[in-house]
């Protein structure tokens, strides 16, 4: 009799397991699949199996698949800070921020296909509906795209870094941020402009802060009448008043050149080197340095003029071309009119 009790357990111990292994046999979809056809037809009979053996195990997953998530977040943040820093200290704060969003988006990316893998996701579908997908997007954003394009490649080359005063796409101010696909101009009346990349990269691009010495050049012309050496030596005073800002060495310093002989008059160019930061102040400060250099040696800066030579017709000629006067008649004293001498 105890044979058949402990048979009877026995045999229920097996059944039990066998449900087990039969539950971790079959899929979470098509045990899925079943149960909503059992409810279906109207047979709840199954549904503590079903959550017992694969909705909480499944639901155990994903709760430690989005803890490996989280924790694969703050690893990515950490890591993206870690690697940027040296770069944005050393080389570049613009090429290290894309440096660190790049080690972000990489980790985060593994981490999620990772965590997907182990719940049996069809990564080779899901791959093959991402690429159909990206070149969905790739035809209705390709605008996006190319400014996308074009912000990588000015991260990578560094034509100008935050800090330039640039004059790219037509718009000239000092660069406030660039992104993947804009770039944030400050102007010097402080007005923000965003360029989108694909405009900047696909044109000229201008830094006008990239060296540390630039060049003042005022253009001025005076009379035919003044003398030559006079002008010369008014100029190299106005020029010589920042002699303590020039930048000395070779090919820098200042000069005065007479570059034209122009319609109306003698054309000279007064240039100096200067530090880039100063460019604006002292281009303003020498102009104002020749206008009265050139006063208080009297030599006057003419401006164009059309001279008209008029030369009058012999008589003949001037009595074809006059027309006869016709005066108005003068009446008589009895009321008939009187034509008027002439």
């Amino acid at each position: 009799m105890d044979n058949g009790l402990f048979g009877e357990a026995t045999s229920e111990e097996a059944i039990v397991a066998d449900a087990a292994n039969r539950g971790s046999r079959v899929s979470f979809t098509e045990a899925t699949e079943e149960f909503i056809g059992d409810v279906t037809n109207g047979d709840v009979s199954g549904a503590m199996e079903y959550i017992t053996l694969h909705l909480v195990p499944q639901l155990f997953l994903a709760a430690i698949g989005l803890a490996v998530i989280f924790l694969g977040y703050l690893v990515a943040s950490y890591l993206s800070r870690i690697i940027s820093k040296p770069v944005r200290r050393r080389v570049d704060e613009t090429l290290g921020i894309f440096v660190g969003r790049i080690v972000f988006y990489c980790i985060m990316f593994g981490v999620v296909g990772a965590v997907l893998s182990k719940m049996g996701a069809p990564l080779g579908g899901l791959a093959a509906m991402l690429a159909a997908a990206g070149f969905a997007i790739g035809l209705a954003f390709q605008g996006t795209l190319s400014n996308f394009a074009a912000g990588v490649l000015m991260l990578v080359f560094r034509p100008f870094k935050v800090g330039d005063f640039v004059n790219a796409a037509g718009v000239m101010g000092k660069v406030n941020e660039i992104d993947l696909f804009t770039t944030t101009l400050d102007t010097p009346d402080n007005r923000r402009i965003i360029v989108p990349n694909s405009s900047i990269s696909g044109g000229t691009i201008e830094n006008i802060s990239h060296h540390h010495h630039r060049r003042v050049e005022v253009p001025v012309g005076v009379a035919y009448a003044a003398d030559i050496d006079a002008t010369r030596a008014a100029l190299t005073a106005a020029v010589m008043k920042f002699e303590s800002e020039i930048i000395p060495g070779e090919s820098r310093g200042h000069a005065v050149i007479m570059s034209n002989l122009g319609a109306s008059s003698v054309d000279w160019l007064v240039r100096m080197w200067v530090p880039s930061k100063e460019f604006f102040r002292l281009k303003e400060a020498l102009t104002v340095e020749v206008k009265r250099h050139l006063d208080a040696n009297e030599i006057s800066i003419p401006f164009p003029q059309l001279d008209v030579h008029l030369s009058r017709a012999d008589g003949a000629e001037e009595a074809v071309f006059q027309r006869p006067r016709v005066r108005p008649l003068r009446r008589a004293v009895d009321g008939h009119a009187m034509p008027h001498a002439s």
